[in-house]
């Protein structure tokens, strides 16, 4: 759930400390972040200039000794390897594990990690600390530790299901995300990781954030499989007053697609950790799905949802043929849900999208806003399920926009209209997949401002078993391009709702 609450003396009767004879727990870690947020704030304790100036390449010869993993000795299927700080990761958090309700401090070592040489290893402080820590379990066969969650860097964590690769991450909170007054980065100051018993098949885990306008308690419960999933409970404390709080959110990356121009040089068909962002609206019961674009400038979407079902950030092309890319295989990143517990109320998907001329770069956010930001003294309560895996995680039970292609209304096969788009997209999966090539499939477009939809027809396409929507439409030279679209059939929708939009200084139509 999400709640907001009014000052932090309520609070107290809530977040009473464990006594003695208790296990620790949640409420401990909130009593920590209460307290911590009636103090003023300092930033961490930063990290030796020669390691935070480090080369990556350098960077990635520090490597974490496997045959140090914590727990490696016992009967738990979970396993701890910890990670070293260095460039992108400037700062050292505390660990600490939990075994039998006790509270036992993880302290650093040097000899826990291999070196590139021995002058750099004599480099390193006796007391530096750790980055964060990767998690592990045998999922791809009873012998193998398959890293399946990593924490490090500020409040970033990624997830895998059983058969993906590393690439979208989740963060604990998101402070003025894509505001002109600047993004605010509060980070993971500590852990505890609970040990599980053998056989266990999830395992606990908590941790307290600091930043300069708030502090916050958190609780994960994890659970390895085809699909990740994180069940999250949080309490936040608010210092100040802060104008766009973001709940959930999600980072990821997209350079170019179907839906835009190949960059001049480029070979690959696509770059991107994820296609689209996908919506479930609480209220209408409508799924929503926007493809993602690289912008020329930053844009932010704001997209009702009161009360959401879900929402995130998704991979819909899960094709090797889509990317041609050997090294990066971008057909395996990982889709994230969010997936809310409890009423979340009145408020927003908010899409940031940042312009990138490399895929180095992680240009896309979505976070879930409420209608009113916290203000000084608050605290807010949140939960939900964060699930990492293929596009089906979402549980989507309407046909799909699997592609989107955009080109040239002014050319043949086109059109012959100048200044408009032909766009073009796919639909496939629900209803749809049952339904007879021959049967009187309807279109629905419909446009914002002062776009004009000079034509549009659905058809079913054979050598794809997809449904084609094909439209042309042209907006004003000056003006986003703005569309909406969906199927149905006998009066009832087949598929989710697809938008797009195009801003002006964004031309598809040529390179």
């Amino acid at each position: 759930m999400l709640r907001p609450l009014a000052g932090l003396l309520c609070i107290c009767l809530v977040a009473s400390k464990a006594t003695a004879a208790e296990s620790f727990g949640f409420s401990d870690v909130a009593a920590k972040a209460r307290d911590l947020a009636q103090q003023g704030w300092s930033a961490p304790a930063g990290i030796p200039d020669f390691l935070r100036e480090i080369e990556y390449s350098r960077y990635q010869e520090i490597r974490f000794r496997e045959d140090r993993n914590l727990w490696r000795d016992s009967d738990s299927s979970f396993q701890v390897m910890l990670t070293p700080a260095g460039k992108h990761f400037t700062h050292a958090v505390v660990l600490n594990e939990i075994r039998d309700g006790e509270v036992r401090p993880i302290p650093f070592a040097r000899d826990n990690f291999s070196y590139p040489s021995e002058e750099f290893a004599k480099r390193i402080p006796a007391d530096l600390g750790y980055a964060g820590f990767r998690l592990t379990y045998p999922l791809r066969g009873p012998d193998i530790n398959n890293q399946f969650l990593s924490f490090a860097g500020a409040s970033y964590f990624r997830g895998v299901g059983r058969n993906d690769g590393f690439g979208l991450s989740a963060r604990g909170v998101a402070i003025d995300t894509g505001l002109s007054s600047g993004e605010e980065f509060p980070s993971f100051i500590e852990f505890w990781l609970e040990k599980p018993e053998g056989g266990t098949e999830e395992m606990v885990l908590y941790a307290l954030l600091d930043g300069p306008s708030l502090t916050g308690a958190y609780r994960f419960t994890v659970r390895p499989g085809d699909a990740l999933e994180v069940d999250v409970q949080a309490q936040l404390f608010f210092r100040n007053q802060v104008d766009l709080a973001g709940y959930a959110p999600l980072t990821s990356m997209f350079y170019y697609g179907e839906n835009t121009l190949r960059p001049v040089g480029e070979w690959r068909p696509q770059a991107h950790d994820s296609d689209g962002l996908l919506v479930a609206d609480g209220d209408s019961g409508e799924w929503l799905w926007r493809p993602l674009i690289n912008p020329a400038s930053l844009r932010m979407s704001y997209l009702r949802a009161n009360n959401p079902k879900g929402f995130g950030l998704i991979q819909r092309d899960r094709d090797f043929r889509d990317f041609q890319d050997l090294e990066a295989r971008y057909e395996r990143r990982p889709s994230a849900w969010v997936e809310p517990r409890g009423d979340w109320g009145k408020g927003n998907v908010v899409l940031v999208e940042i312009p990138t001329r490399s895929e180095v770069n992680d240009n896309i956010v979505a976070f879930w806003a409420p209608e009113e930001s916290p203000g000084a003294g608050d605290s807010v309560e949140l939960a939900y399920t964060l699930t990492f895996g293929p596009p089906e995680i979402t549980g989507n039970p309407t046909g799909a926009a699997i592609h989107t292609f955009v080109g040239d209304g002014n050319r043949i096969g086109g059109g012959d209209q100048e200044g408009a788009y032909r766009i073009l997209v796919d639909f496939a999966g629900g209803a749809l997949d049952k339904t007879d090539p021959g049967a009187d499939v309807v279109s629905h477009v419909s446009a914002g401002g002062d776009t004009r939809v000079l034509e549009h027809f659905v058809e079913y396409s054979e050598p794809t078993g997809q449904w084609r929507l094909s439209m042309l439409v042209k907006p004003p030279p000056d003006q986003t391009l703005d569309l909406r679209a969906f199927l149905s059939r006998d009066g009832e929708p087949l598929t989710e709702t697809w938008t797009y939009e195009l801003p002006p200084g964004l031309d598809l139509r040529s390179q």
